[in-house]
């Protein structure tokens, strides 16, 4: 099942980026989504993140592929000892 959903992701993200500007048209445009580009460039920014976490669902390394995301939120990484 995982590696069905993975292909229907990398499908889908390249529809998401053949018909961006009909699914733009569909989500319409909001305040917010002029601070990164608007809605078409929002629309490749979830296209390439879909793209990416299903080669990395592929192969299974979506631990590394968002391990770098931890670092962001307090309490997530590990305490380096001295």
């Amino acid at each position: 099942m995982r590696y069905f959903l993975s292909i229907i992701g990398i499908i889908g993200a390249y529809f998401l980026l053949r018909y961006r500007e009909r699914v733009g048209d569909l989500i319409g445009e909001a305040d917010w989504m002029n601070k990164v580009g608007g809605v078409y460039n929002l629309i490749i920014f979830c296209a390439v993140l879909l793209f990416f976490w299903s080669i990395a669902e592929l192969t299974g390394t979506t631990d590394a592929l968002f391990s770098p995301l931890l670092y962001l939120f307090p309490g997530t990484h590990q305490a380096v000892a001295p």
